[in-house]
């Protein structure tokens, strides 16, 4: 056996699995958990304040996966030592989704730890069980990185109302900014992109099963919604609706896009770059999804109430941050601007004044329609268009 192939080895080989392995979708189940209380959680905070929180809570989330996925990329799944790291974060998802519905009231230090332990503990075992050079280097300089970003982490665990918020936003600057700079360093520039060049069947199986997940959460909080609420005409439409948006934001995903992006890692000139860009593109999309899941709850448990803005703005910003996500990710696989998507974004804000006050289940229905319409164009347009092929302008 070849030290690509080897267990004990730690650095990816051509014989490593080029697609997921069991435990990454084991690791995922942790973000199931995350993503449904964070719905319940914006839902029954839904100000402004609350959605800034709720996004922060998303933020910090998202970056966990984002950087696991990373590490199995890179580094060989086989690895028994990778397990076991994988295994470890996955433990403090789990404490951090725990106290996710009270991160911004007493459980405030049990999410920052476990999000600066994750971090730092996974930095400490590269730079002990890492003997390449290059990659130890590395390893090291992300943690140094992640150091920097702990100090507003706990202090923000240590504070209370809008500090806490300040606080954890820039941790959360810190970490997002520095991996799009290439984690740079004084006098030794950032970290060579070819240094993050991944496995394209790989990452891309990664991003799509996340979306799915996602998309999960929809289907579960609509499920838990109609559980607890009385059977009736319209909470059996609302139920309806809710699946129906899951469904359609699937297939907008899925089409063309989403469904070529291995090809396009494949085809982009830098593929170390594509690595940058896609946490910030499934962000979006993933932000989309959440606020959709907390509006199937408002359009099955009060289907025929009037929304106030609160209320209409995540229905209807849910899937404009969606088409947002959406669009960019067209634009990294085609290197084109998808007009129909920034059309359906346009007409959704034209919705607005009309469904203020109107009843949520109406305002899903006509957001569900919009996102329809795109559909029906991409369908009407296939038989009058030659596949594209993948073109990253990365």
């Amino acid at each position: 056996m070849t030290a690509a192939g080897d267990p004990r080895s730690l650095l990816r080989g051509e014989q490593a699995p080029r697609r997921a392995t069991f435990l990454e979708l084991y690791f995922d189940l942790a973000f199931v958990v995350a993503l449904a209380l964070l719905s319940e959680t914006l839902a029954e905070h839904l100000s402004p304040l609350g959605v800034v929180e709720a996004a922060i809570l998303l933020l910090a989330v998202w970056w966990v996966w984002v950087v696991t996925t990373l590490v199995t990329d890179l580094y060989n799944p086989q690895s028994r030592a990778i397990r076991v790291v994988t295994v470890g974060i996955m433990f403090g998802v789990l404490l951090m989704a725990a106290a996710l519905p009270a991160a911004f009231e007493d459980r405030a230090a049990i999410f920052a730890g476990a999000y600066v332990a994750i971090h730092l503990g996974r930095g400490l075992f590269f730079f002990v069980a890492l003997h390449d050079q290059m990659a130890r280097q590395r390893a090291v300089r992300i943690w140094g990185w992640f150091a920097v970003s702990a100090v507003p982490w706990l202090a923000g665990a240590l504070a209370d109302g809008t500090a806490r918020v300040a606080l954890w936003g820039v941790g959360l600057a810190i970490d997002y900014t520095v991996f799009a700079l290439g984690y740079p360093a004084p006098r030794r520039g950032r970290i060579p992109a070819a240094q993050f060049n991944p496995t394209a069947e790989h990452l891309a199986e990664r991003y799509h099963q996340f979306f799915i997940i996602a998309l999960g959460d929809i289907i579960l909080v609509a499920g838990l919604a109609s559980s607890r609420s009385e059977v009736t005409p319209v909470s059996a439409a609302g139920f309806v609706v809710a699946f129906a948006s899951a469904t359609i934001l699937f297939r907008i995903y899925v089409h063309c896009a989403g469904a070529r992006l291995t090809d396009a890692i494949e085809a982009a000139r830098d593929p170390g770059r594509f690595t940058r860009s896609a946490p910030y593109t499934h962000l979006l999309m993933i932000a989309g999804v959440v606020a959709t899941a907390t509006s199937a709850k408002f359009i099955i448990e009060h289907p025929t109430d009037p929304v106030p803005v609160n209320w209409l703005t995540i229905m209807i910003g849910g899937p404009v941050i969606f088409l947002l996500g959406r669009s960019r990710l067209e634009y990294e696989v085609f290197g084109r601007v998808a007009w129909p998507l920034l059309a359906g974004v346009l007409l959704l804000a034209l919705t607005v004044p009309a469904l203020l006050a109107g009843p949520a289940l109406l305002v899903a229905i006509c957001a569900n329609l919009v996102l329809s319409v795109i559909i029906l164009f991409d369908l009407a347009l296939r038989g009058r268009r030659n596949p594209v092929p993948p073109a990253p302008p990365l």
